[in-house]
């Protein structure tokens, strides 16, 4: 299963642990993702989706059909037919 919001696009990025004697070893930081099943009220369909919860909170303040519409205008491909 890959770790990546379907909708922000969010991904795993990469530091280091950082030790109290200052020695460095290589980690990843993981988005925060949760799969949730949404219903889109104008379209009168359930979708299944993996988001990241900051976009869940986007979501619950705009609504899905106005924030699917917000990254459609900015040119990101949802894969959600509206």
């Amino acid at each position: 299963m890959s770790k990546i919001c379907e909708l922000t696009g969010k991904r795993p990025i990469s530091g280091h642990h950082v030790s109290h004697s200052n020695r460095k070893t290589k980690r990843r930081f993981l988005p925060n993702l949760q799969k949730k099943r949404l219903f889109i009220p104008e379209t009168g369909e359930w979708v299944t989706l993996k988001i990241s919860t900051s976009a869940l909170k986007t979501i619950n303040k705009l609504g899905i059909h106005a924030y699917l519409k917000k990254l459609e205008s900015k040119g990101l491909y949802t894969g959600i037919k509206l």
